[in-house]
């Protein structure tokens, strides 16, 4: 029981870079997915170690039009697949989530896109 208390604390007190790593490993030997991972290395409560858990998931918030709202509705309707009206209606009562719970790489790309399109977005 000794052990496993010891290994607890071992994995309560990596740093991010050492998790990233481990879910490296988890993932290329044991086929393990790094969020798996990400979720059983969260220790919520225990240590006050200065490891912070990556943020895998991201929402993607619209929080103005800006200038160019035309632009802005007809690309919301085009990344996210809702119909004109859904879409003018998300513009109109920014701020508003346009997407939720998407990867930071997609998360990046949809801010991007909305941002050249004249929109204030924000990233959570």
């Amino acid at each position: 029981m000794a052990d496993l208390k010891d290994f607890a604390e071992q994995l309560v007190n990596l740093t991010v870079k050492e998790v990233n790593e481990l879910a490296t490993i988890l993932k290329e030997e044991y086929g393990i997915e790094p969020a798996a991972a990400a979720v059983a290395m969260a220790a919520p409560g225990q240590g006050g170690g200065e490891a912070v858990e990556e943020q895998t998931e991201f929402d993607v918030i619209l929080k103005a039009a800006g200038g160019s709202k035309l632009a802005v509705v007809k690309l919301v309707k085009e990344l996210t697949g809702l119909g004109l009206k859904e879409a003018k209606g998300l513009v109109d009562d920014a701020p508003s989530a346009i997407k939720e719970g998407v990867t930071k790489d997609e998360a990046e790309g949809l801010k991007t896109s909305l941002e050249e399109a004249g929109a204030e977005v924000e990233l959570k």
